[in-house]
């Protein structure tokens, strides 16, 4: 992708700032500083016109902004409704084209900040019915970010865009906790061996095992719920290092209010703006919680591969959906391609976590410098994490077809089932019929049938998938 998705026609306009004149083309609604940025950073080479619930959340910012400035009495109505109109623009995805800065750089998002107010300054000035550039009319510094400092405005938006986004990853995690509970009823009935240290351990129901993978899902989800309502804490009013120089008294309350207002939710000011401006730890603990959703995630995957190993030598309980052939040299071969990509997924959400907390250590005095890699590293973790749950659920799990035998045999031909007869046949019985079984390498389901121990209608009434789910007393 182009690194300015703009048609221009190589017409420019001059504009300047304290380091100089540049030529802007005629057709951006961006200025020179937005020009700076991209002659700096050129880094991750993703974009903030490619994620729009950072734009909308920088339209809702400034729109907040405005409306404190102008009921303070610091703005007159017209430049407020050019302002607001411009804002709205951006809350409804338009204009993404203007905002080609690299969600990577320096400066603590002075970039992403200036690049918002310039769109927002130019697209206010034709509103007015003025040309792009005439900033005596509406300022992206003396307007647009009147009472604003990148370090309120920049992480206040960060944390709106964050919580926008994880609105979509709410989504994905709730579709494939469905789709875990739409598998665990349908395999409730099918019996099959549990395990631990990759041992035999007790018979339990395929449903089960999915249901285990729904419930680990739903209590990831609530973590991450509670993660995300720490983004609402805001420093809307902090300016530069939190003591609200450059705002009028009010204006802190006021912004916050509008900004409830516009977004409808339970928007806070900080306790302590001072304290606010330097910390991150509300995107540290969001990261976090997307990281113990990707290590839950990951050991199901694993689980996924090992339960449908085989299909021939392998435990082959379920198998997956076949998506590509495996192998270039292995005829027949078909490898679990999903579950293994969604594991890579993981370990990048835990290894982008790892980069978060050490971005967030970073802050120094009054501010943290770091918070671009901290947002781009958690935008990229949403990101895939919602990815990688749709490719889950839709090309793997929705597709799983339990091999109902495989898992019946597995059973019958289990030493682990005797821990299911034993209150039955008693403890030194079961001994004996599982070191028999041992040696000569007999069904345990037989051997106690030949002994006359248990009838097969006994065996079957024990080892009912529904005897299986929780502790029952069995008369038999």
């Amino acid at each position: 992708m182009e690194r300015i998705p703009l048609k221009t026609r190589g017409k420019t306009r001059t504009e300047h700032d304290l380091l100089g004149s540049k030529e802007v083309p005629v057709e951006a609604l961006f200025g020179v500083q937005t020009l700076r940025c991209i002659e700096n950073f050129d880094i991750s080479r993703d974009y903030l016109y490619e994620y729009p619930e950072f734009t909308k959340a920088l339209g809702i910012v400034k729109m907040g902004a405005v409306l404190a400035n102008h009921e303070l009495g610091l703005i007159d109505d017209k430049i407020k409704d050019a302002i607001v109109a411009a804002c709205k623009e951006l809350m409804e995805g338009q204009h993404l084209e203007h905002f080609p800065v690299d969600m990577v750089q320096g400066g603590a998002g002075t970039s992403v900040n200036m690049n918002a107010n310039e769109v927002i300054a130019n697209r206010a000035l034709e509103i007015m019915g003025k040309k792009r550039g005439q900033y005596k009319y509406c300022s992206p510094n003396d307007h647009v970010n009147m009472a604003q400092s990148t370090n309120d405005a920049y992480p206040t938006a960060m944390h709106i865009g964050l919580y926008l986004t994880h609105f979509h990853v709410r989504e994905a995690l709730q579709k494939l906790i469905e789709s875990f509970e739409r598998k665990e009823r349908d395999f409730a009935h099918i019996i099959k061996m549990g395990r631990t240290q990759l041992q035999d351990a007790v018979p339990m129901t395929l449903g089960q095992s999915f249901g285990a993978y729904k419930f680990a899902m739903k209590h990831e989800l609530s973590r991450l719920e509670k993660a995300a309502k720490e983004l609402l804490f805001i420093n809307m009013g902090a300016t530069a290092i939190g003591t609200g120089i450059t705002s009028e008294p009010g204006y802190a309350e006021a912004c916050i209010k509008h900004i409830r207002n516009i977004t409808g939710w339970d928007i806070r000011l900080a306790e302590d703006l001072i304290e606010a401006t330097n910390d991150t730890s509300s995107m540290v603990f969001y990261a976090s919680a997307l990281k113990m959703i990707a290590i839950r995630l990951s050991k199901i995957c694993n689980d996924l591969r090992l339960l449908s190993s085989g299909p021939r030598t392998g435990l082959a309980e379920i198998s997956l959906p076949p998506k590509q052939p495996g192998s270039s040299i292995m005829p027949g071969k078909v490898n679990p391609v999903i579950p293994e990509v969604v594991n890579q997924v993981c370990f990048k959400i835990i290894a982008n976590e790892m980069a978060v907390c050490l971005a967030s250590e970073a802050a120094q005095l009054e501010l943290n410098v770091m918070e671009p890699v901290i947002v781009h590293s958690i935008i990229e973790s949403s990101d895939w994490l919602i990815r990688a749950l749709k490719a889950l659920r839709e090309e793997c799990i929705d597709g799983i077809i339990a091999n109902e035998d495989q898992c019946r045999h597995m059973v019958e031909h289990s030493i682990g089932i005797v821990t299911a007869l034993k209150q039955y046949i008693g403890y030194e019985k079961s001994s004996e019929i599982a070191q028999e079984a041992l040696k000569t390498g007999g069904s345990v389901y037989k051997l106690v049938m030949e002994k006359g121990l248990l009838t097969k209608e006994q065996l079957d009434t024990i080892l009912d998938p529904k005897h299986m789910v929780k502790p029952v007393k069995i008369t038999i």
